[in-house]
């Protein structure tokens, strides 16, 4: 697949930076009334994909990316309407995601990829007998996880993957089984045909649909991007985006500030964006703000996630969740809790307007969470700890 990203043809309108900003807000379902009426379900469809994390501080990031639209749904509200009935499976999108059943065949193209690869990163001693038997089992007694088929580690490190184990991951991959739901965080592996509807339990689509499909999606979701944010909002290839993107229905476009070329979805300029701007903390790895060079384009905002980075380094702490109020990114705050307690454990604002909505959002959160008080532990400023905590006093 070659085609020139050069080749792009003229822009069919001309965006301000604001205008682009704004589109990219109510294309991720932060500006405009949110959609009650399709809940948990209709975000994800919105969004067509939710990245999964390990980390948990309020809440693990699947669970924060509804909260964040919706407001305070239950959690298990959360969890019921993503992997009840079969709507939703887990794949690799722009990492472990949680995606709409609909979108099954559209992801043919990658299970091909994996099926051709003949392995991941682990190779099995036994690959045809392995599989047979993880099949076997979960025909006989699925769902399952891999320790209850058999267990997933050696005994040695984290990745010391059983035989079993990287049969059944083999298996997802290539799209054999799927995985249904998490349990206690565990993935729960069952046969494909158990849970995709016959109707889109197949491989059918050639790579130039399934991709066409994804970059349009993408596009959607986006409401504007260049070729780098929208291939990336499905971890596709630049190449991938230039084969499919004249026949995606998207619209090329140029915003002030930035330099490559740039797409819009259609729908998303027919009307201008207004509505009600939300107030809330953000995961890091929303999908409005995944895409640290985007982020930073969009909202002049520099972010980074520093779980990995050693605490004494760390500068906004483990799991900094960015500050989104009026529309733009005004801080951010590292949240932790000690009993029913939310701690602002490091705080920061991008002005000092920003502290009453600091102030709302850790409020909400803590409801949200069952918390019954807030405290700023630390903040970049005597002065910023101060007023966020008189905002607190006064909510």
């Amino acid at each position: 697949m070659t085609s020139s990203p050069a080749s792009t043809p003229q822009p069919s309108a001309s965006l301000s930076a604001d205008e682009a900003r704004r589109i990219a807000l109510r294309a991720q379902g932060f500006l405009g009334a949110p959609d009650r009426r399709g809940g948990v379900r209709g975000v994800l469809r919105h969004l067509g994909a939710v990245q999964l994390d390990t980390i948990s501080v309020l809440a693990r990031s699947h669970e924060l990316i509804p909260y964040a639209r919706l407001g305070a749904v239950g959690r298990d509200t959360v969890e019921k309407a993503y992997w009840s009935e079969n709507h939703a499976f887990e794949y690799w999108s722009h990492a472990a995601c949680i995606l709409p059943i609909e979108e099954w065949p559209h992801f043919a193209f990658r299970r091909r990829v994996k099926r051709a690869h003949g392995y991941r990163w682990h190779r099995m001693k036994d690959r045809e007998g392995s599989c047979a038997l993880v099949l076997d089992r979960l025909k006989a007694d699925g769902p399952l996880t891999s320790t209850e088929l058999g267990g997933a580690k050696n005994g040695g490190p984290w990745w010391d993957w059983s035989e079993t184990k990287i049969a059944v991951e083999w298996l997802l991959d290539t799209g054999d089984v799927v995985c249904s739901q998490r349990r206690g965080w565990k993935r729960v592996y069952d046969l494909a045909e158990r849970v995709v509807p016959d109707a889109l339990l197949h491989d059918d689509l050639d790579d130039h649909e399934c991709l066409r499909r994804l970059v349009a999606l993408a596009g959607r979701s986006l409401g504007v991007g260049t070729r780098a944010d929208i291939a990336d909002y499905h971890r596709l290839k630049g190449e991938q985006f230039d084969a499919v993107v004249a026949d995606s229905g998207l619209v090329p476009v140029t915003v002030e500030g930035w330099a490559k070329p740039t797409w819009a979805d259609p729908a998303a300029l027919a009307e201008a964006p207004a509505g009600r701007h939300r107030t809330t903390l953000l995961s890091p790895f929303d999908s409005l703000v995944w895409d640290r060079p985007r982020t930073e384009r969009i909202f002049g905002f520099t972010h980074k996630l520093e779980a990995y980075v050693p605490k004494p380094q760390r500068i906004h702490g483990y799991f900094a969740m960015p500050l989104l109020a009026g529309g733009r990114l005004q801080g951010r705050v590292d949240p932790g809790r000690e009993g029913t307690t939310l701690v602002a454990r490091q705080l920061s604002l991008t002005t000092p307007k920003a502290a009453p909505a600091m102030a709302r959002a850790l409020r909400e959160a803590a409801e949200w969470v069952g918390c019954d008080a807030v405290r700023v532990e630390r903040a970049s400023s005597p002065a910023e700890a101060a007023a966020v905590t008189a905002e607190l006093a006064a909510l």
